[in-house]
């Protein structure tokens, strides 16, 4: 699956990105060459950091942990959410890293029950409120938490208010006649946010009747992109202007980007009745030849420096309680109060069958 996000365009430059060709040889001389797990010159050499194609943080923050540590950070991305766990499972006898990070809520037991994760309990303050969202069922302390959000549809507010159209509000308003061809989504089966909203229809609608849900949207009109970036930049209409469609699958942390340059309120808002909870885990991986190097980095996914930077570097909330968010974040990003609830285990053992189900609907 493709994964994109608001986050995307921020990317670029934000660390060395390697050829999963090269990968295998990637800190060949930096650990032991047993996988026990007890790695030694850690603090020198490289600790590689497997993560989504989204990762970013801004230009300085990894360099600290570099001059901190002596420890040089490569990265190895091979793809979205999805990507990343189907390749950690695949390669899990020869670890793609160190640290993997942006195992997300859709993909977390499955990370967990394939056997590629070591067992960490983080000693940074922050790992506290990283408890807070903990994998249901991770005992063992394999995933911690660094950032979630809310995936939720977003509207265009001008193109409602210039047609005098209300908005809608809950996934039911986006049946009716008045809503037909205006909403775009991403393909569950190709991008992670669009998997996650296929799981908030699960969840208010029920296993069962998700499908005539998604039969009513078909007949309304909706469109299907295969990523974030063609349906939040091209069909979009919030987004710059130019796109046909004013209702579009994001992020509940999206509209304080859409902030003109000289006022103080987005041209954009999200429908909180429509969310998922999507938390990002990181995980040492089993087998990793820098493993001391791995908790450090993790350890420093939770300071203050990375926590603050996610917001402005990622669109996600930070796990940490100590740092602020920025100030439009606190009025114009509001978390769901009730984001759609499904136990992670139920996620992985249906996953395939509930995209089946709504290929089967959708596309036919």
């Amino acid at each position: 699956m493709a994964r994109t996000t608001p986050r995307t365009r921020l990317a670029a430059g934000a660390l060395t990105v390697l050829a999963l060709a090269g990968c295998s040889a990637i800190g060949a001389d930096d650990g032991p060459d047993d996988a026990t797990g007890d790695a030694t010159g850690a603090s020198d050499g490289t600790v590689t950091l497997v993560t989504h194609d989204s990762f970013a943080l801004s230009d300085g923050i990894l360099a600290q942990f570099e001059e901190e540590t002596g420890l040089t950070v490569k990265q190895v991305a091979p793809g979205d959410g999805g990507a990343l766990v189907n390749q950690l499972v695949l390669t899990k006898e020869n670890p793609l890293g160190d640290l993997a990070y942006g195992i997300d809520t859709t993909f977390a037991s499955r990370a967990i029950d394939e056997g590629v994760l070591l067992p960490y309990t983080s000693q940074a303050p922050a790992a506290v409120d990283a408890a807070q969202h903990a994998v249901p069922g991770d005992d063992e302390g394999l995933l911690t938490a660094v950032d979630f959000g809310d995936v939720c549809l977003n509207v265009d507010h001008a193109w409602f208010a210039e047609r005098g159209v209300p908005e809608p509000v809950t996934l039911d308003d986006l049946t009716k006649p008045e809503y037909k061809d205006l909403l775009v989504v991403t393909n569950p089966a190709t991008s992670s946010p669009g998997l996650s909203f296929l799981i908030a229809t699960i969840a208010q609608k029920g296993e069962v009747q998700y499908q005539d849900y998604w039969a009513k949207l078909r007949a309304n009109g909706v469109k299907v992109a295969e990523g974030w970036s063609d349906a939040y930049y091209t069909d979009f209409s919030g987004a710059d202007g130019n796109g046909p469609r004013p209702i579009v699958l994001s992020y509940a942390s999206s509209p304080p980007s859409t902030v003109p340059e000289g006022t103080d309120e987005p041209t954009t808002g999200a429908l909180l009745e429509t969310c998922m909870r999507q938390v990002e885990y990181a995980g040492v991986l089993a087998g990793a030849e820098n493993v001391e190097g791995a908790q450090r980095l993790l350890d420093f996914l939770l300071s203050d420096a990375v926590q603050a930077d996610i917001p402005g570097s990622m669109y996600m909330y930070p796990v940490s309680s100590a740092v602020d968010l920025p100030a439009e974040w606190e009025r114009w990003a509001p978390l769901a109060t009730d984001p759609a609830p499904i136990h992670p285990k139920d996620i992985e053992a249906n996953r395939e069958t509930w995209i089946a189900g709504w290929t089967d609907v959708v596309i036919g």
